[in-house]
């Protein structure tokens, strides 16, 4: 019988994210275990297609109070779990586990409840001097658990992003993400009149679109900084979008995926942001961004070098605000010119659109080019980066060498003017981020050459580049030299490589 292992997960959604690799690492160094997650309604959603989770168990309001409590744990106890993994760090968490009679408790010594944890991780002043992933994920390492570094994920779907991109699609491009508010509190939130500067100035240079997000309790400030920007009369109200108040958590994360960047503060939606892939520039003040600030690349980070930041208050106890204040419009609008896409690029499949699909390709004597490639050329010439995007599972099957990968994959830099080649080297059942149609590939693209998906293409000869296409708004041309002989998910359908460079060419 599979082990049962209870997670309790924390509440706040940028810990929630936060906490993420730590559960991955967690699955993968226990694949037979069956992992349940203990988590508040209000960030439960953020996992429930998290693949590494087995079971999603909502810490709802019933379960409040002393008989709330022991009904919990009357019913967690039903469920015969071997241990408990508190990431959260409350005396509740572990009291929860220890009255459900969970025969091991593993947390962080805190908040004075080593006496019910079976494993106590010592607790310094150091341990809250790293990013919180670490935090995390020193608790897997303390249980003598092998972890595999990986960046924070949420796993959407593929309707969640096209209804995203439906929802944004009257909008000129690039469009600019705001989240001007921060549940924390005041010392988090930079002023609404400098977000309003911010989005007037990329408008008029940009041409782009600004969409606004935030929570119900924060529309306020949304419509004020929505009014200021209208009033100054650079845009109409058609290429603003106000919708804070207005999304469910998941179709936020959805929003934020289909921005081609978002200025935020320091606060769920950050976190979110980068954990989509989206180039994200956040703007910190009484917090720290070496212990919570965006994890990868293509990301910025902007803060004002004053003596009592951080502070970690809520509330400047100075009435000052001198750390948020002394953040110019100027920064951040130089950081976001910094990270915001604006290459076209025009993504390949590499097997069946390149080189002929030779069913794990390991040979040199199997290397069949396909014709046309001689016109990629012609595609820089007009002033389109080329990237190969490739999966690769015969790595992780043991069937293909990951050196010949890269030795083939030279083929097309050094040869064909390619300027990178990405490839997955995952099998299927280890739920990777970058295997097609999975966006992980383009999204380290983008941070990597800046590359804007709406003004891109994907052509390949399977449904997987077509839904690749589909899943960032890029265009999507099937090529007839694999398998496959229609898609519905292609936008376009040519004979092969010639002809979907001349495709391209002519629609720009």
């Amino acid at each position: 019988m599979a082990e049962k292992i209870l997670v309790r997960g924390v509440n706040w959604i940028g810990d929630a994210v936060m906490s993420q690799p730590a559960l991955t690492a967690l699955k993968k160094a226990l694949p037979d275990a069956r992992l349940s997650l203990l988590v508040r309604p209000s960030v439960a959603r953020l996992f429930e297609t998290d693949p590494y989770i087995d079971e999603l168990i909502s810490y709802e309001d019933e379960f409040a109070g002393l008989m709330g409590r022991l009904r919990l744990a009357n019913m967690l106890r039903k469920k015969e779990f071997s241990r408990a993994i508190l990431f959260q760090n409350a005396f509740d968490a572990a009291l929860i586990a220890f009255l459900a009679g969970i025969p091991e408790r593993i947390g962080y010594n805190r908040d004075g409840r080593g006496f019910m944890l079976s494993q106590k991780i010592p607790c310094s002043g150091n341990d809250r001097k790293i990013h919180h992933i670490e935090y995390y994920l020193n608790i897997i390492r303390a249980m003598g658990l092998e972890t595999v570094a990986s960046a924070p994920r949420i796993f959407l779907e593929m309707k969640e992003r096209t209804s995203a991109l439906l929802k944004l699609s009257e909008m000129n491009r690039p469009i600019l993400g705001l989240n001007p508010g921060a549940a924390y509190g005041s010392a988090k939130r930079w002023q609404p009149d400098r977000f309003a500067g911010i989005a007037s100035r990329f408008m008029e240079d940009a041409a782009g679109s600004v969409v606004i997000f935030g929570g119900s309790n924060e529309v306020p400030v949304t419509q004020e900084i929505e009014e200021a920007v209208i009033r100054q009369g650079m845009v109409s109200n058609a290429r603003i979008m106000n919708l804070a108040g207005r999304t469910s958590l998941r179709q936020l994360a959805a929003l934020i995926a289909c921005c081609d960047t978002l200025v935020t503060n320091d606060s769920g939606p950050m976190h979110i942001s980068y954990a989509v892939g989206t180039p994200t520039v956040a703007v910190f003040g009484s917090t720290d961004p070496a212990l919570t600030g965006p994890v990868g690349r293509g990301h910025s980070v902007v803060r004002s070098a004053v003596p009592c930041s951080p502070c970690f208050e809520r509330t400047c106890k100075y009435k000052t605000l001198e750390c948020m204040d002394g953040i110019m419009e100027a920064e951040v609008y130089a950081a976001l010119k910094g990270v915001l896409p604006t290459r076209r690029a025009v993504f390949f499949d590499r097997d069946g659109t390149l080189c002929k699909d030779a069913h794990y390709l390991n040979n040199w004597k199997d290397l069949e080019l396909l014709p046309g490639l001689e016109n990629l050329r012609r595609l820089k010439d007009n002033r389109f980066l080329l990237i190969g995007v490739s999966n690769q599972s015969g790595i992780a099957r043991g069937l293909v060498e990951e050196g010949f990968v890269k030795e083939v994959n030279k083929v097309f830099t050094d040869k064909f003017g390619l300027d990178e080649m990405y490839y997955c080297p995952h099998g299927p059942d280890e739920h990777c981020a970058c295997r097609k149609p999975e966006p992980g590939m383009l999204a380290n693209a983008r941070a990597g050459h800046g590359i804007i998906f709406s003004n891109s293409y994907v052509v390949g000869d399977k449904d997987a580049d077509m839904l690749l296409a589909k899943a960032v708004g890029a265009k999507g041309i099937l090529v007839l030299t694999g398998k496959q002989i229609e898609s519905r998910f292609a936008d376009y359908t040519v004979k092969g490589l010639r002809e979907a460079v001349d495709l391209i060419i002519a629609n720009g």
